[in-house]
């Protein structure tokens, strides 16, 4: 974010918004299917209902206590992008859980599972990617691995993995939807994100910003 003046971080907010919408409807997409969610949004989803809070809520108390361990040791992770993630992702799920339901919206059988499996995957990919090309500043969640690294100099992909595996097993014995969509995000978001990065989400983010600032 830096040499960035308030213009461009404006439209690339917008952008980050953009991204966690998205995201947001993969992951409530996997969650109607039943398949299994990613390790973070599991662990919450059932220590939330464990204490009876909504996702939103208590992502987003979650999501401020890593915000305050990455703002002490990992600041330059942070930005509006980062804002943007840790207050709106959980609230959009449950936003987007409430509307499907109302509108009587599930998965039965396999096929159907499997549809929400591979539609769900894709949006959810597709949106971190776009919210990250947005480069305005990481998830707390995403902040975490990379900060460690920073520290440590240790491998980024073991560390992710450990960090991963830690909040997936606290998923797993709080009864939360951990699921082959679980284990699938764990090996395959990467590439699919990046995957997204060079085909469409960094292109269309930069030659947009770059027509807009010379408007």
């Amino acid at each position: 974010m830096k040499n960035m003046n308030i213009k461009e971080m404006i439209i690339r907010s917008i952008y980050a918004l953009i991204g966690v919408l998205i995201l947001a409807f993969g992951v409530t997409i996997m969650r109607i299917g039943n398949v299994g969610l990613d390790p973070f949004t599991s662990a919450n989803i059932a220590l939330g209902q464990l204490f009876g809070l909504s996702l939103g809520v208590y992502q987003l108390g979650v999501n401020l206590g890593i915000l305050l361990l990455i703002f002490l040791f990992g600041r330059k992770y942070i930005g509006t992008g980062t804002v943007i993630n840790m207050v709106l992702t959980g609230f959009f799920i449950d936003m987007y859980t409430t509307l499907f339901a109302h509108l009587n919206i599930m998965a039965n059988g396999l096929i159907e599972q499997t549809i929400c499996l591979i539609i769900g995957g894709l949006f959810f990919t597709f949106g971190a990617s776009f919210y990250m090309s947005a480069n305005v500043g990481a998830a707390p969640y995403d902040s975490i691995a990379p900060t460690i690294v920073d520290k440590t100099g240790w491998d980024y992909k073991k560390v992710r993995m450990v960090q991963d595996i830690i909040f997936a097993l606290i998923g797993f014995c709080f009864k939360g939807p951990i699921g082959i969509g679980t284990f699938i995000n764990a090996f395959l978001t990467g590439p699919f994100i990046k995957f997204w990065d060079g085909k469409i989400s960094q292109p269309l983010i930069t030659k947009s910003v770059e027509k807009t600032m010379n408007q």
